[in-house]
């Protein structure tokens, strides 16, 4: 039977908890890395014509149907020359990231799941493939998530203990991460800056939202063009987020993906939004399976949230 969530539009209804952020933190930074690039639909693996999405080409309809080698190569930019970009500028600040990691995309790039597993970046789940869950029977989908357990458990060495679906789970999707059991969380929500406990088939589960507003995708979605505009799209919510933490601390996520930020024409805008960061005091910069575990620890499930009926 499909899972079948009633909305909450109330949520904290403007009273959030005080989340306790390590050392009193004003405001917890979680930025991640999408790795996709060799898990899109292509002719190899089964679909009758390659991914666009998310390119320099994505969302313009070029009639192609088929093998678009175009379309191909510049995800192949993103794993050969934007993940070691990326990576590198992290490791030059000595901060973390968590990876939204599509399994079969890092089990087709050994040398990048090994350097994330030797930079100890968490990986949260993307699916087995980057592909719309909605769209799987449910069958299919319970077959998805066992395989990608089992696959990057092999890549990076331990199983993964998120979620986070491409762009919207399945009415199944959470229902099933439950069945499998072992994720302490999923982010497959965008509806508030805390996360939250819901309540699935009787057991608790924690939501660590996600976004898609702080988010480079914005340079093929939204018209975004150059570095200085995502630094200061990034920056001005940062400092909005910074100065309310004074008194209601929140959570910031930052989406990347390495065959768009991984240019060097915009990777120089998180350049300067991660320097931007470094000058400010009271910024707890971490992996999301840290967020989970403090919360899991700090804000334990109190069985106050209504239940989500099955």
């Amino acid at each position: 039977m499909s899972w079948q969530p009633p909305r909450d539009l109330i949520g904290y209804a403007g009273r959030p908890p005080d989340p306790k952020w390590p050392d009193q933190a004003r405001l917890a930074l979680n930025l991640v890395l999408n790795y996709e690039e060799g898990s899109e639909a292509s002719i190899g693996d089964g679909e009758a014509q390659s991914e666009t999405a998310l390119t320099e080409a994505g969302g313009v309809d070029q009639g192609m149907r088929g093998r678009d080698l175009g379309a191909e190569s510049m995800f192949e930019y993103g794993s050969r020359v934007g993940f070691w970009r990326i990576l590198r500028i992290f490791r030059e600040r000595n901060l973390p990231m968590t990876v939204f990691g599509c399994a079969l995309a890092l089990e087709r790039n050994p040398p990048a799941a090994q350097a994330i597993r030797d930079a100890g970046f968490d990986v949260c789940c993307h699916g087995w493939r980057w592909i719309k869950h909605y769209l799987l029977s449910e069958a299919e989908e319970r077959d998805h998530i066992s395989r990608a357990i089992a696959s990057l458990s092999r890549t990076v060495g331990e199983r993964p203990y998120g979620w986070y679906c491409r762009y919207a789970p399945s009415v199944n999707t959470r229902r099933l991460l439950v069945e499998a059991g072992g994720f302490l969380y999923d982010s497959d929500a965008y509806n508030d800056e805390l996360p939250y406990w819901t309540v699935v088939q009787g057991k608790p589960h924690l939501i660590l939202p996600y976004t898609l507003t702080n988010n480079d995708t914005k340079f093929v979605r939204a018209g975004m063009t150059t570095a200085d505009e995502f630094f200061a799209f990034c920056r001005d919510a940062f400092d909005v987020l910074y100065r309310e933490g004074k008194s209601a601390p929140k959570m910031m996520s930052v989406g990347l993906h390495m065959r768009l930020i991984g240019h060097p024409g915009r990777a120089a805008g998180l350049e300067r939004f991660l320097d931007h960061v470094a000058r400010h005091d009271g910024v707890w910069v971490t992996r999301r399976i840290d967020i989970a575990r403090h919360w899991i620890a700090t804000h334990p499930f109190t069985g106050n949230t209504s239940e989500q009926l099955i």
